[in-house]
């Protein structure tokens, strides 16, 4: 995992490589952007945000989804917390959509999925206990993620699909950090599905502080 860190009068700007199925977390601060760029394309990134000071306030899908009226995130997109509080925006999106819905792969939900064989494959679920023990969070403290890239079309039916992604080499999106938050990101493992190509890919994640 490699890093950079510039600064300058006014802002400071951190960068991280994350690795193809590798874990990340970081807090960002309040009025401070998160920019995610897919350097390969078609790249799922699994991403769960607490409040910094108090884990406990973390996001939920539920009321991001109904306060939107959407289940699909994009720019304008508030992600909001089980207090129906803010955590963070997104300020830019080059690619349209993101999941919601989706959740995140774990040794029993391959297992049921793809076959018994799969059960030694890492997964998302692996990754967001690892790092989340970290920070002092546990299983219990796991909720429903977002998917940044993952395209999860839903169909009339409300049948889910899993298929090829919407995003290409270099698109990015960015998150302004409303509060101090808690992030933590597993770069997808899958290879099981079409969410990474079948073949999982790095990030890059850059920390840019708000101007002052």
């Amino acid at each position: 995992m490699s890093t950079s860190t510039t600064t300058s009068t006014s802002t400071s700007t951190q960068t991280v490589v994350v690795p193809a199925r590798a874990a990340w977390s970081a807090v960002i601060r309040a009025g401070d952007t998160l920019t995610i760029t897919d350097l390969h394309g078609n790249q799922a990134v699994d991403f769960l945000v607490y409040d910094a000071h108090d884990t406990a306030v973390r996001y939920s899908a539920p009321d991001t989804v109904h306060a939107q009226g959407g289940i699909f995130l994009t720019t304008g997109s508030v992600l909001l917390s089980n207090e129906h509080t803010a955590l963070m925006t997104v300020t830019e999106d080059e690619v349209g959509r993101h999941d919601t819905v989706g959740g995140a792969c774990s040794k029993e939900s391959n297992t049921l999925r793809y076959g018994h064989h799969t059960w030694s494959q890492h997964a998302c679920v692996d990754n967001f206990l690892a790092e989340g023990a970290r920070h002092g969070l546990g299983k219990r403290d796991l909720v429903s993620n977002i998917n940044w890239y993952m395209n999860v079309p839903v169909e009339k039916d409300g049948t889910l699909g899993i298929v090829d992604g919407l995003s290409a080499p270099g698109r990015k999106l960015a998150l302004r950090a409303e509060r101090d938050v808690l992030v933590l990101v597993s770069n997808c493992p899958q290879i099981n599905n079409p969410c990474n190509g079948f073949d999982p890919t790095a990030v890059r994640m850059t920390i840019t502080g708000a101007a002052g």
